[in-house]
This record gives C-alpha cells, sequence and structure tokens, in this order.
C-alpha cells in the first residue's frame, strides 16, 4: 500500500503466482485527434525554445504541480515511511526535487533528440563501466536493469550515440504526449518489447546480440509479481529481468543516470550474478532482491531523484502461510 500503516516483515522474500496470460495491447494509443493536435503543437513549440528556456519551462511546471499539490500527499506518504528520521520539511525539500526531476525527464523523453553529439559527450560521465562496454562492443548478450532514476530517457539516447541500439521492457503507454515519448524512443534505436509476456521477446532480442532493458521499479499485480524489500516494505517487482538472466545466462548490470548540476554520471554496478542454489525460485528472488537493494542505495545518494509520486507499495503481499 502506498498509505496507511507501514507493513511489517522479516526481510525474506516471497513470490506469487505466474503471468497471466491478457489480450497484447499496442506500445500506444494516442488518444483522439484533438489531443493529438493541441499536444502535437505545444511540443513543437517547445521544441523550437532555446534549451535553456525548455528547462525554465520544465522547472515552472513543477512548481506549479508542487503547489497544486498534484500527487504530493503521495509523494510526502512515501517519503514518511522511507525515510522515518528525516525532518517533514526535509522530506518536502526532496518532494519538491522530485517534481523538478521528474519536469525535465518528461522534458528530455520528447526533446532528446534535439541533443548535438558535442552536447551528449559534454554532459554524460561514465567514471567505470565495469566491462559493460566490451560487452556492448562485442554485441554479447547482456541485461541492463534501470529505474525511474535521475534521467532515465536519456540512457537510450547515449546508448544509440555509442552505436549500441538497446532493446527495451515498457508498459503500453496512452494519451498524445506518449505517442511523442514513443516516437522518441524509437528514434534513439529503441526496440520495444511489451511488458506482458515479455520474456520471450527478451530472450529472442539477446539472441540477435541486441541487449535488453528494463526500469525495474514500478508496481506489479500480486499476481504478476514478487515481494522483495525495498526501504523497509515488501514491494511486488517484475521478475521478468532476473528470468531471462537464468534462462539466458546472460550477465545483468545495473545502470543509473544521475543528475550532478549540468552533469549526467552514469552509474554502472555489476555484472550482478544470479545465485545457483539448484532452487530456482530462491535464485530469482534473490536477484530481484540484490538489483531493487542497489537501486535503493542509490536512491538514498540522490533521493530527490527517484519517482516518488508513484505508489509503488499499493500492492499488499498476500498474508504468510499457516
Amino acid at each position: 500500500m502506498s498509505g496507511g500503516h507501514r507493513q511489517p516483515h522479516d526481510g525474506s522474500v516471497s513470490v506469487v503466482g505466474a503471468i497471466a496470460p491478457r489480450a497484447r495491447k499496442p506500445a500506444i494509443s494516442p488518444g483522439g485527434p484533438l489531443g493529438r493536435f493541441v499536444v502535437g503543437v505545444g511540443l513543437r513549440l517547445i521544441r523550437a525554445l532555446p534549451a535553456s528556456a525548455r528547462e525554465s519551462l520544465a522547472d515552472a511546471v513543477a512548481w506549479l504541480a508542487w503547489s497544486l499539490g498534484i500527487r504530493s500527499a503521495v509523494a510526502l506518504d512515501n517519503l514518511r515511511h522511507a525515510f522515518p528520521e528525516k525532518s517533514e520539511a526535509e522530506r518536502k525539500a526532496i518532494a519538491r526535487g522530485t517534481y523538478r526531476n521528474l519536469a525535465r525527464a518528461a522534458l528530455e523523453s520528447v526533446t532528446s533528440d534535439l541533443l548535438t553529439d558535442a552536447e551528449v559527450a559534454e554532459r554524460v560521465v561514465i567514471d567505470d563501466w565495469r566491462g559493460l562496454d566490451a560487452i556492448l562492443a562485442a554485441h554479447r548478450p547482456v541485461l541492463v536493469a534501470s529505474a525511474h532514476f535521475g534521467s532515465w530517457e536519456l540512457f537510450a539516447e547515449l546508448m544509440s550515440r555509442r552505436g549500441y541500439p538497446f532493446s527495451a521492457v515498457v508498459r503500453p503507454l496512452t494519451g498524445a504526449f506518449n505517442a511523442w515519448v514513443v516516437r522518441n524512443r524509437k528514434l534513439a534505436g529503441l526496440e520495444l518489447i511489451l511488458q506482458r509476456g515479455a520474456i520471450g521477446e527478451m530472450l529472442k532480442a539477446l539472441k540477435r546480440g541486441r541487449p535488453v532493458v528494463q526500469l525495474v521499479d514500478q508496481v506489479l499485480p500480486a499476481t504478476e509479481g514478487v515481494f522483495v524489500p525495498f526501504f523497509g516494505r515488501l514491494a511486488s517487482s517484475t521478475p521478468a529481468l532476473s528470468m531471462a538472466a537464468i534462462r539466458s545466462k546472460a550477465p545483468v548490470y545495473l545502470v543509473l543516470a544521475a543528475r550532478e548540476g549540468a552533469t549526467l554520471r552514469m552509474l554502472v554496478e555489476g555484472p550482478i550474478e544470479v545465485p545457483s542454489t539448484g532452487d530456482r525460485r530462491a535464485d530469482l528472488l534473490a536477484h530481484t532482491a540484490e538489483i531493487t537493494a542497489r537501486i535503493e542505495a542509490t536512491i538514498r545518494k540522490y533521493p530527490e531523484q527517484w519517482l516518488w509520486l508513484h505508489r509503488r507499495w499499493k500492492v499488499a503481499p498476500p498474508p504468510p502461510k499457516a
């Protein structure tokens, strides 16, 4: 749950059910013609602005959303659970920063193609690839976990500019704005794999030498997710990336794009080994929990850069078996 009391647990992980088959949705449902026209005109005007003006506009939108209290109750409740040791003033400052980061990420999702190669090279810092660059250059299978953190949309742009187009596991989106997001993702070389029933397509992409990336920090229905600790509460999480790692034997890395002023620092961790105990269920849970724990550790360093507006804990874990 995103509100209410903290969910107690003993630090263990649990899994329920299997992914139930449903009708496959398209990657984008763009909405009606009026909405597409209005959003199209607005975005073309925004894209025509200088970069500094676009960033100022994003900051203004963030200030307005915070001032109007849009999902602020959700963000502050999440932060109270995650950082009980902080003051309310500190948590509000983190929440305000979250709105600013989200507005900038939304802007980047529809303007990343406007960046020149020189601007990308100037803004992006990678201290240590930890071997991921060699794997990508050799077109060997690799799985990359990421999260709705910092500048997540620019990660695909950076990889494409370096000649490493990714396949990405995504949720179906709706609305005219999101149609532009999907357009920009495809321009960045992303091959989109829909989340439901994704395992088979992930394995096919790996066999073709395409790296596969998935944002693994959003809630799933209880019947589809595994429950692992995240900021002291069990959170329903996708097992798809860990499942693909077990089945393909491809190495797994975690890549997060942190904002540091005008710089984007790509934080690379890995390879994150899948345990091999002979108990596939336990190995799957342990690997998903390890990835989630590493994401949490980075969020703690840059708390204003994660998506606290998301109801990450809204799905409660099943009661323990008697």
